[in-house]
């Protein structure tokens, strides 16, 4: 890393329900990375979609974060109060020709086999042209993207269709709110879970179209469900974290990403457990794996 340019990382959790074990997995693995390299940690909360949004959800995570120990730096941000910032840079995109109307349905994309850019390139964003609910895309099917990932290594990707910035619902998309906001706080560094590597071309290729230098990523191993196949998740109703069994949290947490806690470390205070594990904190130690908890 370059010691001229700040660390910025960050974690950013959608409130639509409670933190389970693989999200305080992926939020310790990026607030050790930050503070390992004498960074800052900071807090988004990415409540972009009401309908999915669970009531109390978002101070419960922060409850969550905050009893295990892991305190971010600077104001928390929302990205619900952040719509004009997303809205400026669609105006700007729309202004380079980058930007176009969709109006297929996913019906139709299906039926289709996959979304096909040139059969709905007829469209101007901010116009129905008589027809409603248009998403809005952004031209970079195609285009191919490689990355060093921090855990994974050289990566290679090829952008499969245009990018949906704005939905049909008029709901702005994750693609567009996650990269505005990384370049607007400063994030070098983008520490989460595997399950996102696929979407990282399409968002390095938007950080260099808005005139940004692309973080450095890094994904971390998915705690895997009962099954074996898929990840645990609030959609597959992983149980919440129990935030009175802090200090075991964290030492399962390490233990799952590689180090190995001495015993009794889990009966310390969170500070302490973190302030262990930050002194050792090797990046090649972590175990890139995708497992079960044992």
């Amino acid at each position: 890393m370059n010691n001229a340019i700040p660390y910025i990382g960050r974690f950013a959790p959608s409130p639509t329900g409670p933190l389970h074990f693989g999200s305080l997995a992926c939020a310790l693995g990026s607030y050790l990375d930050a503070t390992a390299h004498g960074g800052q940690w900071l807090v988004r909360m990415e409540d972009l979609d009401p309908p999915r949004e669970e009531p109390g959800a978002a101070d419960r995570i922060l409850h969550t974060l905050e009893t295990h120990g892991l305190h971010w730096h600077g104001a928390l941000e929302w990205q619900s109060r952040r719509h004009a910032l997303y809205e400026d840079t669609l105006a700007k995109l729309t202004e380079r020709g980058l930007l176009y109307a969709c109006y297929c349905t996913r019906a139709q994309i299906r039926a289709a086999g996959g979304h096909d850019n040139l059969n709905c390139r007829g469209g101007t964003p901010g116009t129905d042209n008589g027809r409603a609910n248009a998403a809005w895309r952004l031209k970079c099917a195609g285009v191919a993207e490689s990355f060093i990932d921090l855990w994974r290594g050289e990566q290679h990707q090829q952008i499969g269709e245009d990018t949906i910035l704005k939905r049909r619902d008029g709901l702005y998309a994750y693609q567009l709110a996650v990269v505005v906001d990384d370049i607007d706080q400063g994030i070098t560094h983008i520490v989460r879970g595997a399950d996102l590597l696929d979407t990282t071309g399409a968002q390095q290729f938007l950080f260099r179209t808005l005139g940004a230098v692309p973080p450095q990523f890094g994904h971390l191993p998915l705690v895997m469900g009962p099954d074996g196949r898929q990840k645990l998740s609030k959609q597959n109703h992983a149980p919440a974290i129990d935030d009175h069994r802090a200090g075991e949290n964290l030492c399962t947490a390490l233990a799952f990403l590689g180090f190995r806690p001495p015993a009794g470390l889990e009966r310390e205070a969170p500070e302490h457990i973190l302030k262990w594990a930050a002194a050792r904190w090797q990046r090649q130690q972590v175990d890139r794996r995708d497992r079960q908890l044992h």
